[in-house]
């Protein structure tokens, strides 16, 4: 029986439609069926990239024998949590709260009603190191609600209870202060890892948003400790596996402490914030090595990510084949000395393989190795590096290349819209700029409607079904504030205002918390709402920071309150549990600094227009905002009233209130929008 996902708009549940399971997607009409035919659900989450659903999938859900026992006794529904956040965000929710973890792929039972009774994630075809197989699990939870159908119930309904009467520590309305910050800063300096970079031990994941805030709280402070915790973290990445050494970009997380072995799908999320993060850190510092990870990784996103329709694809897959026709993690991006000879000859791959780190041993699987730069005092030959990296690349290009979901995420191309911006105008790479506005007119075009609402995703140039969550709303005004800052155009405003307008009419509630759905979304066994950053900024932090840009930017007190609310949850988490509230406390060095307002006046095309706008971006002031136009110009609310000072370009900083005189040097205007602790950069 052929099942039902052949129609979706996510790549990941079109990988399931030629399955012998008869997978629903996530509709009412799956939930229907089971309660007419007396069956529980069996909700398989996960995502296309997602090394362990491959796993399974192959394992289970194309056999045909446990696909007939599930068909017979179960509805099995199929969801991209990608596409899908908010089911995926209220099953994982009962699951960890069940187990004491969670994962990918996710396996829960269901009762028709939607309610959770059994719960796991991979299981095995056969029993393994204590794990039951899945043919046994599928065995024991048809005997439970065929024989124990009431204490399955009970199971059920004592879940969603307790779900339901989970509540948020939450300090609103008072934002936090200095105080909390530095509660902060301790504890991130407790779990750093002084050796090897990094926070906490195995496996390692890039802590974006845990760098900004260190970034701003050096800028705001000058604390020498904020700015050595990034400075040992983006080096220790950069120089580890978990950075491509050949072609750029960062893979999701490694493996191990010493950033050795990633696990190698590529994140469209993490690229976009890394590519930021070591852009700031050039802005504060001018490393070279900041420069050429920001400016590799956006070249990554453009040349691997970039979609024919102008937007970014989600994830290149962590598999691939490795050229025996079976599918192997990382076989697109290892290599043994071996294959290093075969490409280079004898003595440039004994040069590459001292350069990479590659050895007989391996520092992967079969005596492979991920390439590293492990040696950091050896003075090397630029050009034999820059060659024999070429020529590697251009061989790699030749192996199976790994799987891309071509599915755009609104929220994860609005972080790239941010970052690609910014590197384009710290680095004077204007094609950066066009394709970070290309990305904005497609998320204007494809996923926002005339009411203000998004869609979540697209798929080759046609909205998906799915609504948009808080994140998607909130990570595109960020884009869209970042793309204004930098072009001038003010439309990018206008349409961020739209957007955090829907954010306070439909998932605000009065007392400054935010709701990851609408409040007219599909309702749930429990309104998904989570304000802790893990992998990428939640929708309520980054509401928070797009609220507070928007409001610096137009006057809007209506904005600035909302943001100062939704910033009391960091009051709560902030000194708690940092490395889990980066982006909410990078926010609030934004709202203690001000933020510094930047109004840049003069003709279009004037270089000492230019020079003016260009010192504004590269000052490291937190969450500075910038508006740049020509005079008389109301494009943005913050140039109204801004005339040329003597006849000649002007730049106006205003904080709090109060306004510094105009200046048209932009020597004194780098001084006024400089953080305590760095220097700015000269362009």
């Amino acid at each position: 029986m052929p099942n039902r996902l052949a129609h979706e708009t996510s790549p990941y549940l079109l990988q399931h439609a030629d399955n012998p399971v008869d997978w629903w997607p996530w509709v009412p009409e799956a939930f229907a069926e089971a309660r007419r035919r007396g069956v529980p659900v069996l909700l398989s989450v996960g995502y296309s990239s997602c090394h362990w659903c491959h796993v399974m999938a192959h394992e289970s859900f194309e056999d045909e024998k446990t696909a007939a026992y599930l068909n017979a006794h179960f509805v099995p529904v199929k969801v991209d949590r990608e596409e899908r956040p908010d089911v995926d965000a209220v099953y994982m929710e009962a699951v960890q709260a069940a187990t004491g973890h969670g994962g990918w792929p996710m396996t829960v039972f269901l009762t028709p009603d939607a309610e959770p009774f059994y719960f796991g994630t991979y299981f095995p075809p056969e029993p393994r190191s204590g794990i039951p197989s899945f043919p046994q699990v599928l065995e024991g939870v048809t005997a439970a609600w065929t024989d124990r159908r009431e204490e399955v119930a009970e199971v059920a309904g004592r879940i969603v209870r307790d779900l339901a009467e989970r509540s948020l520590p939450y300090g609103a309305p008072n934002p936090p202060g200095p105080d909390d910050t530095h509660a902060a800063l301790m504890g991130l300096t407790r779990e750093f890892d002084a050796v090897r970079g990094g926070f906490g031990g195995a496996p390692k994941f890039p802590p974006s948003m845990v760098l900004e805030f260190l970034l701003r709280h050096h800028a705001r402070t000058g604390s020498a400790g904020a700015l050595q915790m990034v400075q040992a973290t983006c080096e220790a990445m950069a120089r580890g596996g978990i950075y491509d050494q050949l072609g750029g970009g960062f893979a999701r997380y490694a493996v191990d402490a010493t950033w050795t072995v990633p696990h190698f799908e590529k994140m469209l999320y993490d690229n976009a914030q890394l590519c930021r993060v070591y852009a700031h850190l050039w802005r504060a510092t001018g490393s070279d090595l900041a420069r050429r990870i920001a400016l590799g990784t956006a070249d990554f996103m453009v040349r691997e990510l970039l979609t024919a329709q102008g937007g970014f694809a989600s994830a290149l897959d962590a598999d691939s084949d490795d050229g025996t026709g079976r599918h192997a993690e990382g076989a697109y991006y290892v290599w043994t000395p071996e294959q290093l000879r075969e490409v280079l000859g004898e003595e440039d791959a004994a040069f590459a393989a001292r350069h990479f780190g590659v050895t007989e041993e391996g520092t992967f699987e079969k005596g492979a190795s991920v390439l590293q730069l492990p040696d950091t005092e050896q003075l090397v030959d630029a050009d034999r590096v820059a060659s024999v990296t070429w020529r590697l690349l251009a061989a790699r290009g030749e192996r199976p290349r790994p799987g891309r979901d071509d599915k755009i995420v609104a929220a994860w191309n609005g972080l790239a819209i941010a970052a690609l911006a910014e590197a384009g105008a710290y680095f004077d790479r204007p094609d950066l700029v066009r394709a970070a506005t290309a990305t904005a007119d497609l998320l204007v075009r494809v996923h926002l409607d005339e009411h203000g609402r998004l869609a979540r995703t697209s798929l080759d140039g046609a909205a998906g079904a799915h609504a948009g969550v808080l994140e998607d709303y909130a990570d595109v005004a960020e884009g869209f504030l970042a793309l204004a800052s930098v072009t001038g155009e003010g439309v990018w405003v206008d349409f961020a205002g739209l957007l955090l307008d829907t954010v306070l009419r439909h998932f605000a509630s009065g007392d400054g918390t935010l709701y990851d759905t609408a409040d007219d979304a599909e309702a749930l066994i429990r309104r998904p709402q989570d304000p802790t950053d893990n992998t990428a900024p939640s929708g309520w932090t980054a509401a928070a920071g797009a609220l507070l840009s928007y409001a610096a930017v137009t006057g809007s007190t209506r904005h600035r309150d909302a943001a100062e609310r939704a910033l009391g949850v960091v009051t709560a988490l902030g000194p708690r549990v940092p490395r889990f509230i980066g982006w909410g406390l990078a926010v609030v060095e934004a709202a203690l600094d001000g933020p510094r307002e930047v109004a840049v006046v003069g003709p279009d095309g004037d270089p000492a227009t230019r020079a003016l706008h260009q010192a504004a971006l590269l000052g490291t002031a937190p969450g500075a905002v910038v508006a740049v136009g020509a005079p008389g110009s109301d494009e943005v609310p913050l140039l109204r009233n801004r005339p040329l000072f003597q006849g000649r370009p002007a730049a106006y900083v205003c904080r709090n209130f109060t306004c510094d005189a105009p200046t048209a040097d932009p020597k004194v205007l780098a001084a006024a929008v400089r953080g305590a602790g760095a220097d700015v950069p000269q362009a």
